[in-house]
């Protein structure tokens, strides 16, 4: 039984190191967001500041695990099997909980997921323990640090209303005195913005950095024998001034005579200062808890007492970990940064979010989003009665956001937001939580930054009636994930808690084979789905000027829309014969993912006829009816799919063998149409689209035929309404999908025609 412990502290270090990866993950789009977005300097840069200050902070971490420790229980109120019961339960909670955020993109706190899981776990064993001992439950006060759970939620709700109420108010001020064409303004202005920009980070650096260290606890001669923490709580006026004067000098310097650009420095230093914080303060939300447990199981071992009979009140005493730790600590964090997708899926996110441009939304509006949107709209209106229009004018000026002109192509290469947002944000997200950690607030990084990044992007008007309702939906997912967070981490440490106490030898190597089981199965669907983004055979939009252009873009849409239209159908009708339910369902999904493909083609026509030239007007018509005859062609596939699915779902009885049979002739009919249409359009052979179109008659002869065979039946023999209605349902729709494919063969085959007949007119000299 003894050694079950020390196989628990290896489980521990190998769950630290997940946990390293899978909360830099998390976190990572904290400190990444802004000079990503605003794409100030390289990708390659941004990296190598953000590692500089990771491994900066970690090797510089105050090694104090107050948190895992004392922070949230009473630890001289657990013996050492539960206090090993409460830290295994909350490693593999947190790592499991953070990687499914990943896996969705959605960035969450590992603060608070740590806090309510060391919470959970804590109460569980507490409780237990009280009904063993036949106490009640107000009892559990006396195991429980309630105070600092209530600090906890009151950071939550803070973080989110303050921080995105000052980012939306410095934004609107700082666009206003800046507007877009910041760059242009006289180098004071610069430097003063930059002055106020760098100071609020420097400050940030030695409050949030700095401050938390081991080294701040030490005396120093040069500041009369006081801490570095003392003299930064008592000297803050003049930390700031004298701040503010160098950087504002500084920044004059580098603006006049260096000609460099102040915004991009305060860029990089805030990426630089965010990541040192990040390293120097979350790394006990990732390793507390292992080192916590390490020095637990150390003090038992030397203790000769039995593990149910040994208090830990050894944890409420404060050991300083191994520097070795935190570097190796470090490292763990930076070849994650640079080498995890999930990573920059959760960035994503957030810069989906903040985007001044089109992008495409990645959430559904919901009634909450639209009621926002809607009462923004009625204060925007409000406001707009009550200031005079000259002002009103004057305002919407600086905020007009400069045409940019740049070929379409090249659209995924412009920034997310500009140089003054990213600045904005940095600087406002260093300042509120220097503020609260010198108040001993506990705001989560990841709350503060992404509230700051969302309100300067209300503020920025990057949040248009095209796409506000989106945005705030999004947001709304993004505030509804974190208190997910706390109540799923309470409650399913909790739970762990309680398997791993029935009896610890059998539980614990089970829940930790589910744990890594669980790991890797998410690893292999995120690299799954991975390349199937990478090698899906998505639609592409059109960016000719002309119909011939069109003609020869469109045919790889086109080739691609029948080819998986031909799979889908051919699979609806196999899943039929077969009722096979997991098959049909795969295929309804299959249709559900080329439905949204073709939207997104019709939702590009705004741009795809901005681009046109005068001359070319004939290619919008040409484009629009293409996009509306696949538009049909997917509603008809889609019908399909979903009804077999439904009625095979419903248990209804199963189509009969002639009517199997049937199904099979029109698919195989289907097929060769489909196939030699999917030739045609690859090999750009238009030429071919006239003998397709003359098979026209021949397959619609054969549904006719067929859906009077059906009639006939069910005059005479069908007894089964529900597959009549199926049988009439497919064939109906297949007869729209019919039509829909032959209107748009006969498009193209006429558009061609059209589009080679100057270049096959001889000349008069020629014939001579």
């Amino acid at each position: 039984m003894d050694n079950i412990y020390l196989y628990m502290i290896i489980a521990l270090a190998i769950l630290a190191i997940a946990d390293l990866v899978i909360g830099v993950s998390n976190d990572a789009v904290n400190f990444l967001n802004s000079a990503i977005g605003s794409k100030a300097v390289s990708f390659k840069t941004i990296m190598i500041v953000a590692s500089l200050g990771v491994a900066i902070g970690a090797v510089f971490s105050s090694g104090m695990m107050e948190v895992a420790r004392k922070g949230i229980f009473n630890p001289g109120e657990f013996m050492f099997n539960e206090i090993m019961i409460i830290f295994m339960a909350v490693m593999i909670t947190d790592i499991l909980l953070l990687d499914f955020f990943n896996s969705v993109g959605m960035p969450t706190s590992t603060t608070v997921s740590i806090v309510f899981e060391l919470l959970g776990a804590a109460v569980a064993i507490a409780l237990i323990k009280i009904g063993h001992d036949g106490g009640t439950f107000s009892d559990v006060v006396h195991y429980i640090n309630t105070s600092k759970a209530t600090e906890i939620i009151f950071g939550i709700l803070l973080s989110v209303v303050v921080a995105f109420s000052v980012g939306a108010f410095v934004q609107w001020v700082s666009r206003l005195l800046l507007s877009y064409n910041f760059e242009n303004k006289a180098p004071w202005v610069g430097a003063l913005f930059g002055g106020f920009a760098l100071t609020a980070i420097t400050y940030f650096i030695f409050m949030k950095g700095l401050k938390g260290t081991s080294y701040a606890k030490q005396s120093f001669d040069i500041l009369d024998g006081h801490t570095m923490s003392d003299f930064l709580e008592s000297q803050v006026v003049l930390i700031v001034l004298v701040s503010f004067v160098l950087w504002s000098l500084l920044s004059l310097t580098v603006t006049t005579l260096l000609k460099a650009n102040i915004y991009k420095l305060i860029i990089v230093v805030g990426t630089f200062a965010l990541a040192l914080a990040f390293a120097g303060n979350d790394l006990v939300n990732f390793i507390g808890v292992p080192i916590a447990a390490y020095n637990a199981y150390l003090e038992w071992t030397t203790s000769g007492i039995l593990a149910t009979e040994f208090p830990m009140d050894v944890l409420a005493e404060k050991v300083p970990t191994n520097n070795w730790l935190l570097f190796i600590a470090g490292m763990v964090m930076i070849l994650t940064l640079w080498f995890s997708s999930k990573a920059k899926n959760v960035v994503k996110t957030s810069l989906d979010l903040a985007s001044q441009g089109e992008t495409k939304e990645r959430f559904e509006p919901n009634f909450l989003s639209r009621g926002f949107v809607r009462g923004a709209v009625l204060m925007s209106q409000l406001s707009s009665y009550l200031l005079p229009n000259s002002i009103q004018a004057k305002i919407d000026k600086q905020f007009e956001v400069p045409v940019i002109t740049v070929s379409k192509n090249k659209t995924i290469e412009l920034p997310a937001f500009d140089l003054v947002r990213a600045a904005v944000n940095l600087m406002i997200a260093a300042v509120l939580i220097s503020i609260a950690t010198s108040y001993k607030l506990p705001l989560s990084t990841t709350y503060v930054t992404f509230m700051v990044a969302m309100g300067s992007s209300l503020a920025d008007r990057a949040w248009g009636a095209e796409s506000a309702v989106y945005r705030v939906a999004g947001v709304i997912n993004v505030i509804g994930g974190w208190f997910f967070t706390a109540f799923s981490a309470f409650s399913a440490a909790a739970l762990v808690a309680y398997l791993l106490n029935l009896n610890i030898a059998v539980m614990f190597p089970i829940l930790l084979l589910a744990a890594l089981v669980l790991l890797i199965r998410s690893s292999l669907l995120h690299s799954k789905k991975s390349k199937e983004v990478r090698a899906e055979d998505s639609l592409i939009k059109a960016e000719s000027s002309s119909v011939q252009g069109v003609i020869h873009e469109s045919a790889g849409n086109i080739a691609n829309v029948v080819n998986r239209g031909n799979k889908i159908y051919t699979n609806a009708i196999n899943g039929l014969a077969k009722q096979d339910l997991i098959s049909l369902k795969k295929n309804k999904k299959q249709v559900d993912k080329l439905s949204v493909e073709v939207e997104d083609l019709r939702n590009n026509i705004f741009y795809f006829i901005k681009n046109l030239d005068e001359s070319s007007l004939g290619a919008s018509n040409f484009y629009i009816n293409i996009l509306g005859y696949l538009q049909d062609m997917t509603q008809s596939l889609e019908y399909i799919s979903k009804a077999s699915y439904k009625h095979i779902n419903n248990n209804h009885k199963k189509l009969k063998f002639n009517q199997i049979k049937e199904l099979k002739e029109v698919d195989t009919s289907l097929e060769i149409l489909f196939n030699n249409t999917t030739t045609a359009f690859n090999s750009r052979s238009f030429e071919q689209i006239g003998n397709i179109l003359s098979k026209k008659d021949e397959i619609f002869n054969l549904l006719s035929e067929k859906i009077q065979k059906q009639v006939d039946r069910t005059r005479t023999e069908e007894s089964s309404p529900k597959n009549t209605t199926l049988y009439f349902g497919v064939l109906l729709e297949t007869k729209d999908l019919l039509k829909a494919t032959m209107s748009l063969l006969e498009e193209y085959h006429n558009a061609h025609d059209a589009s080679v007949k100057p270049a096959t007119i001889s000349h008069p000299e020629e014939e001579e």
